[in-house]
């Protein structure tokens, strides 16, 4: 018996499926952003920070690297009330994709901050710069530049998985695609209708996150 497709049957929750895509892009560009930031930080602190700070981020990037990113968001989630600490289903989600890509992003971008000259260091030094100073105006950005493309496939990666946030009621496009199941117990259809969403959100971000590259270096598109 041949299989009788009904997308039909999704119309009606048109809007559910609208609401899922924006919160897909809400937690994408919220802990995409914050995730990158925190991963400068943390290569900082690795590269070129105190050596007292060096052991707590090597213990923090190798225990998120080596877990799970739904055992992850269980222990913000579920786990951290018992502290005291009560988040809501999106803000633990964006707290997990932040610590996640935190800890990818530091060691991304940290192979770009150990790939720059030690001459760059010593011209920040020699214009009386501190560390800091040297790292944010002399280091960062040719570093940022080498590793744009690895940091933009990881900004696509944690973007596929915010759909595990669905298990904990965030209600992304993973949401809406089971809920609507649940509902009308077309599957296939509602499935193959996430799949082109998400696809199409990566094409996107992907174009977006090379623009971006352009704007923030541009002497890589002259060098092209």
């Amino acid at each position: 018996m041949a299989y009788t497709f009904d997308y039909g049957a999704i119309v009606p929750y048109t809007p559910l499926i609208a609401k899922g895509v924006g919160i897909t892009v809400e937690l994408t560009v919220v802990g995409g952003v914050l995730g990158v930031l925190f991963g400068i930080v943390c290569a900082w602190a690795r590269s070129l920070g105190p050596k007292w700070l060096r052991p707590p981020v090597v213990l923090y990037v190798e225990l998120i690297r080596n877990t799970p990113f739904l055992i992850q968001l269980f222990f913000i989630f579920f786990g951290l009330p018992s502290l005291g600490v009560s988040l809501t289903e999106m803000q633990a989600a964006i707290f997990a994709m932040v610590i996640n890509l935190g800890a990818y992003g530091c060691e991304i971008i940290r192979a770009g901050i150990e790939a720059t000259p030690r001459g760059q260091f010593e011209a920040g030094a020699s214009l009386a710069m501190t560390r800091i100073q040297t790292f944010r105006h002399v280091v960062l950005v040719p570093a940022l530049q080498r590793i744009w493309p690895a940091l933009s496939s990881q900004i696509v990666i944690v973007m596929f998985g915010s759909a595990v946030c669905s298990q904990i009621a965030v209600e992304d496009i993973t949401f809406a695609a089971q809920f609507i199941q649940s509902r009308t117990f077309r599957a296939f259809e509602v499935y193959i209708l996430a799949t082109i969403l998400y696809l199409v959100l990566a094409l996107v971000l992907r174009q977006v996150m090379r623009a971006l590259g352009t704007l923030l270096f541009p002497r890589r598109r002259a060098a092209r």
